[in-house]
């Protein structure tokens, strides 16, 4: 089936609040301990939006199967040429070929708006082993592991950064 990569609207909210609920709920990319909801992702979308930064969906055969966006990585002004990514796929489409495309396709999004650097942030880079190889295959080079920073489902975690010189 065709797969579809096209800018997130406010209609697609209510699919990546379940996509990201789901996540937030089961795994350990997400270090929030309890799921959004569609107004708490609709406020996080607007904020986005109001600053002109990307946030893509996938579809396939009308359903959203993955999305996602680029915020600013820090709020100061010498950080303004530096992006931080996001991308979850559906659960039931992970491993189908959503990843790649949808990442390549928010990389080049960014490199439009002359982002110069995009930095991928990957919770429990031992148990996200697909981030981190997805993110490896698109160029993304490990800056630096910060060791049990995270405390989620009664144990210690680890973030990995990674970062792309576009």
């Amino acid at each position: 089936m065709v797969m579809d990569i096209r800018p997130a609207t406010a209609d697609d909210i209510p699919a990546i609040t379940d996509i990201y609920g789901h996540w937030v709920e089961t795994g350990t990319s997400s270090f929030e301990l309890q799921a959004p909801d569609e107004a708490e992702m609709q406020t996080r979308f607007a904020a986005l939006k109001q600053k002109d930064l990307p946030w893509l969906a996938a579809t396939r055969g009308g359903a959203l199967v993955g999305y996602a966006y680029a915020g600013l990585y820090r709020p100061r002004p010498a950080y303004r040429f530096t992006l931080e990514d996001s991308i979850y796929v559906a659960p039931d489409a992970v491993g189908t070929g959503i990843g790649r495309p949808l990442l390549t396709a928010l990389i080049e999004t960014c490199r439009g708006l002359g982002c110069r650097n995009l930095i991928g942030i990957v919770g429990d880079p031992q148990t996200n082993q697909g981030s981190v190889a997805l993110h490896r295959a698109l160029g993304f080079e490990p800056i630096g592991t910060a060791r049990q920073i995270g405390f989620k489902f009664d144990r210690w975690l680890d973030v990995l950064t990674m970062q792309k010189v576009l």
